[in-house]
């Protein structure tokens, strides 16, 4: 068969009986990979492989309504998994295909199709193939053609996705991932990250979460860190929003936390489950410089104690052998480090910092981990860190503010040397002998 059969030959395969059309759609697909048949399909070929979708999707329809045999179902998915197929091949790297098939009304089809797919009661392997098919044809007219991402989003957000994205099929869900991700623009963001479609991104960090597919996680916490840390652009409502999602980031993080220490190797730079970790963190700490967001977090059930946990973990790698958590401090002049993981002690105090502002209770439960003596032994300059010194002066602040019991502790720890006074008097604290106490206060002067 030729990729630009001529009117008859065209008609022939949309009017043929079932069997013949799912051969004819196999040739065509089969010869579709190849880039000059691709490049010189006629308009006509594709008019044919939507007459096939459409009076196929009418088939399937009235076979599902009159509950009619299997066989006949079987042959009708057989048959929409091989036309989207052949669709799907015929956009690749080529935008001329992409256009005629928008223009011809395939993605508004292909929708409809993928919603009629969803509404079927059945989980056989034909339907997910079949839905998998779809989803691929839809990433790839999508790539690198704007008009294509205009024309999905506006015919599947959010419907589509949420549709999508709930399915165990790992496949389905990563092939769906790639659609909303290909489609996303700095406009399309917030309106991904407007309240009443959260629950997309949701499902993309429950997925996630789940089947630990963590490319389009990445993408989607670096979304949520720029809107979250974007404070002006964030309405109470959107807040409002956010908060009911913190848990659910919360739980990813103390659940996944582990998998930062991958990094000890450093043939793990790239390890996706390290990188997701990192971005919830980054979220988490952006979440918690919001007061609207940080009530809530700070009474959240572990966050705190896994915090401590996992800079003690991180601390004491470090310093076993030497890697991305070994505190360095380079001449002048060396090259800046690159690393997905630099920076993440730093954040880690200053998340502890955050859960303990004005907050008794995690004053006391990070004096409890013994996590005090932990900051003050990150209060060094480290390369690998950055800030970690000014971070480590934050959350020293914000535990011994009201509380005598932490600043008992440092007042002691300094006396009996476990302290560092020139680190404290960074911090602008001094340790003072008050009859038989020591005493830890600040020696900033009060504005007159």
């Amino acid at each position: 068969m030729a990729a630009g059969p001529g009117p008859g030959p065209g008609r022939a395969m949309a009017a043929a009986l079932p069997a013949a059309r799912l051969e004819s759609v196999r040739a065509l697909s089969a010869l579709l990979r190849e880039a000059q048949p691709r490049e010189t399909a006629e308009e006509s070929v594709f008019q044919d492989v939507l007459e096939i979708l459409t009076s196929t999707a009418s088939t399937l329809e009235q076979t599902c309504k009159d509950s009619c045999g299997l066989t006949d179902l079987d042959t009708c998915l057989l048959l929409i998994a091989e036309c989207f197929r052949c669709l799907r091949n015929a956009c690749v790297e080529c935008a001329k295909n992409q256009h005629v098939l928008r223009n011809l009304g395939l993605i508004s089809t292909s929708v409809h199709l993928i919603k009629l797919l969803h509404g079927i009661q059945i989980k056989e392997e034909l339907l997910l193939t079949a839905l998998r098919c779809s989803l691929q044809f839809l990433g790839n007219i999508a790539a690198g053609n704007g008009d294509s991402q205009n024309s999905i989003w506006k015919c599947a957000f959010p419907d589509l996705f949420l549709t999508c994205l709930t399915y165990s099929d790992e496949k389905i869900v990563t092939y769906c991932c790639m659609v909303l991700f290909t489609c996303l623009n700095s406009e399309r963001v917030r309106e991904l990250l407007d309240p009443q479609n959260l629950t997309v991104a949701h499902h993309v960090l429950r997925v996630y979460k789940e089947q630990l597919d963590s490319e389009w996680s990445v993408t989607l916490l670096e979304l949520m860190m720029v809107k979250v840390s974007d404070k002006n652009s964030v309405s109470s409502e959107e807040m409002n929003v956010f908060v009911r999602h913190a848990d659910f980031l919360a739980d990813c993080f103390q659940e996944q936390c582990g998998a930062v220490l991958k990094f000890t190797a450093a043939a793990d730079v790239e390890d996706e489950e390290a990188l997701v970790t990192i971005r919830l963190l980054d979220v988490l700490c952006e979440m918690t410089s919001n007061n609207s967001q940080l009530e809530h977090l700070q009474a959240f059930p572990g966050l705190l104690e896994t915090a401590v946990d996992t800079l003690r973990l991180t601390h004491l790698a470090g310093k076993q052998a030497v890697n991305i958590f070994t505190a360095t401090h380079a001449v002048t002049g060396q090259e800046e480090i690159s690393h997905p993981a630099v920076g993440f002690k730093s954040h880690l105090i200053r998340l502890i910092g955050n859960l303990c502002y004005k907050n008794k209770e995690n004053q006391d439960k990070v004096y409890d981990l013994d996590g005090i003596s932990l900051i003050l032994d990150n209060c060094s300059i480290d390369d690998n860190n950055p800030f970690v010194s000014q971070w480590a002066v934050y959350a020293i602040r914000n535990l011994t503010e009201q509380n005598e019991q932490n600043q008992t502790l440092i007042a002691q720890m300094e006396h009996r040397g476990l302290a560092d006074s020139s680190a404290l008097e960074r911090m602008g604290l001094e340790i003072q002998q008050r009859d038989d106490k020591l005493i830890l206060r600040s020696t900033r002067k009060k504005p007159s």
